[in-house]
């Protein structure tokens, strides 16, 4: 559920308007048998087939205490106020069709990963006297230029196949794995890890219905395109701009913004912000 907060003059009461179209099928979609290939330092990718999604649909909906006590209730404007901003933050968003397949990390990139490819280790969370201790853990404290340049490093290295940053849109469709709605609290705990004081280990929690982990939660992670100043996408992304798009949330967050449609900007606190890539097989020159 995502609340949206608007506060009554003079009186500093809030009202909670709710997006209540809630959708268990998120998680409960039967998990496919995606394809997965590891390269050559052990990253592993899942293949995500063709297909399209809605994205920046919001429709929210007052919520009303339940029960008789009279206490908790507002006054009947105070309702119709609310009802009426939801109206105006209404959005029929826009269809987006993806129309080739990728493959994108079935984790984010690790500690380990970085420190085979770049020789070094710039997270906070990190163990001096044991240096493998993290390794499992996302790599974070990750600017956008830090996370190209281990793309820049690992496309000189792996000439198997060609390394890049998701755009928004492919981040989204692979996180929501199917899923037309948004996604319930109940199903967040199970997926994403939340409310802790540093990263975990990849993969501890349940995988969405494409067999992908983390896509909420844990750290932050860095899509390709700029951010909009918007809170959601445009159907075209800004050619330019001041900052990168950040998907996902992270340790740090709750589950009101552990969500597919976040829709957040850089730098972000820096110690939980990382990244996963997407994987494209090179054509032959014949092809």
């Amino acid at each position: 559920m995502r609340c949206m907060r608007s506060f009554k003059k003079k009186n500093l009461l809030y009202i909670i308007v709710c997006l209540c179209k809630l959708s268990l099928s998120t998680i409960l979609l039967p998990l496919h048998a995606q394809e997965v290939i590891t390269n050559s330092i052990g990253m592993e990718f899942v293949l995500i087939q063709p297909g399209s999604m809605t994205v920046g649909k919001f429709d929210p909906t007052v919520g009303k205490p339940v029960g008789d006590d009279k206490g908790k209730q507002l006054s009947p404007a105070v309702y119709k106020l609310a009802e009426a901003l939801a109206g105006k933050a209404a959005a029929p968003g826009f269809r987006v069709n993806i129309s080739y397949t990728y493959y994108i990390g079935k984790y984010e990139v690790t500690q380990e990963q970085w420190k085979r490819v770049m020789r070094h280790n710039p997270s906070v969370f990190q163990d001096r006297s044991d240096a493998s201790r993290y390794n499992k853990h996302p790599v974070e404290n990750i600017s956008w230029k830090a996370a190209r340049a281990f793309i820049q490093k690992l496309n000189k290295l792996d000439k198997h196949y060609v390394y890049r940053l998701p755009s928004e849109f492919e981040w989204e469709y692979a996180a929501r794995a199917g899923a037309t709605d948004d996604i319930a609290w109940t199903d967040i705990r199970k997926v994403a890890v939340l409310s802790g004081k540093e990263t975990s280990e990849k993969g501890k929690m349940q995988p969405n219905a494409w067999g992908i982990y983390d896509m909420l939660g844990n750290v932050w992670e860095w899509v390709a395109d700029y951010y909009n100043e918007k809170l959601f996408a445009d159907p075209i992304p800004p050619a330019k701009g001041k900052q990168h798009v950040l998907k996902g949330a992270s340790f740090t967050g709750d589950v009101k913004n552990a969500t597919y449609m976040t829709h957040a900007a850089g730098p972000g606190n820096g110690f939980d912000v990382g990244f996963r890539i997407v994987m494209e097989i090179k054509k032959k020159i014949n092809e």
